[in-house]
């Protein structure tokens, strides 16, 4: 029987210390040959049809992750899509509460409107903020420059009492943070994070009606009958949330199929606890050696404020994490070992 210690020796072979899944994960073995096997069906001139087969498996295993059917699942290129289809779908003059400094692609949608009422407050706010009249809270569950959590319970029920719906960006914690897609009216996430994909693809969960969102971007993927939905208007969309699906990158796919499955087999309590341990043994060390992280309890990801400077130095020394907003962002993940831990302090402390 395999281990999780196995499965991961088998698929990742990185020649540096890479600790920064927050900016992209690495590529496991099998997905680098799905996307060498898609490449030479393009090359050779065979039927595609496996490729599409790969974003349906890819939606399936995305809902089994997050916890909803995948007839809630769409799929298309980026969260700022997404979160701009759910923007469209507000009345002028609505309230949507966001947390500062929060990541652009789950806000801007909202600013660029110019008819939405935009209100910001601190991400540990953000539950008690909720209030009448707020029409949406959009926020990251985990943040991308330092990692802190958001309280998504508390936000759930303040939501609740208000009459607000919730749209969670779950780019910075899907793959490794637990997460119940059920929870919220809309989630999102880009997949070539901590979901080991490669880039070109993001996921959308809606309700089970759609919450009122319209399929602005429509083509002919998008109809029940895709194959027959290529000339003049779609005459019937999907009736399950692939109708909000864009075209899809196919070869993106080929690759994102077997990293997700690698996730299943390695289960994500396992993946979860794996993460948090090594970013708590980092934090520990900072802290004796005169360091203060940004507080981000539970969290894979940490930030050491004034530190971000150093990301130079640190790449010339095989070292690849993250300058944000003048931090030190690492990041931890599955192919991480404690090794990396220690090899990142001490080039810190010189």
């Amino acid at each position: 029987m395999e281990t999780f210690e196995s499965l991961v020796r088998a698929e990742f072979a990185p020649k540096n210390t890479f600790l920064n899944t927050a900016s992209n994960g690495l590529l496991p073995a099998r997905a680098v040959a799905g996307l060498q096997e898609a490449a030479l069906l393009r090359a050779e001139g065979r039927p595609l049809t496996p490729l599409y087969e790969d974003v349906e498996q890819s939606r399936a295993l995305f809902a089994r992750l997050t916890g909803v059917p995948a007839t809630r699942v769409a799929v298309g290129a980026s969260v700022a899509a997404h979160t701009g289809v759910i923007a469209a779908s507000l009345p002028a003059g609505a309230e949507v509460l966001t947390a500062e400094d929060d990541f652009t692609s789950v806000l801007n949608p909202f600013h660029v409107r110019g008819d939405l009422k935009v209100r910001a407050v601190p991400l540990e706010r953000i539950a008690e903020s909720v209030r009448p009249g707020t029409a949406l809270v959009a926020v990251s569950a985990a943040q991308s420059a330092d990692g802190r959590i958001a309280d998504l319970p508390a936000l759930r029920e303040a939501a609740r009492v208000h009459g607000a719906r919730t749209y969670v960006d779950f780019s910075q914690a899907a793959g490794w943070l637990p997460m119940d897609a059920d929870a919220h009216d809309f989630t999102a996430s880009v997949s070539f994070k901590w979901l080991l994909g490669p880039h070109g693809a993001a996921f959308l969960t809606v309700p089970e009606d759609f919450g009122g969102l319209s399929p602005l971007f429509a083509g002919w993927v998008a109809g029940e009958q895709p194959w027959d939905s290529c000339y003049g208007p779609v005459a019937e969309l999907a009736h399950s949330a692939r109708r909000f699906d864009l075209t899809h990158a196919l070869f993106t796919f080929a690759g994102l199929r077997r990293s997700l499955e690698l996730v299943a087999e390695l289960g994500l309590p396992a993946i979860h606890a794996h993460d948090v341990a090594l970013a708590d043994r980092f934090r520990t060390g900072l802290v004796g050696v005169g360091q203060e992280p940004v507080p981000a309890p539970g969290s894979a990801i940490v930030s050491v404020p004034g530190l971000g400077s150093r990301q130079p130095e640190l790449s010339e020394a095989g070292i690849e994490v993250s300058n944000r907003a003048g931090n030190l962002r690492a990041a931890f993940h599955l192919y991480n070992t404690a090794a990396d831990v220690d090899r990142l302090l001490d080039v810190l402390v010189g």
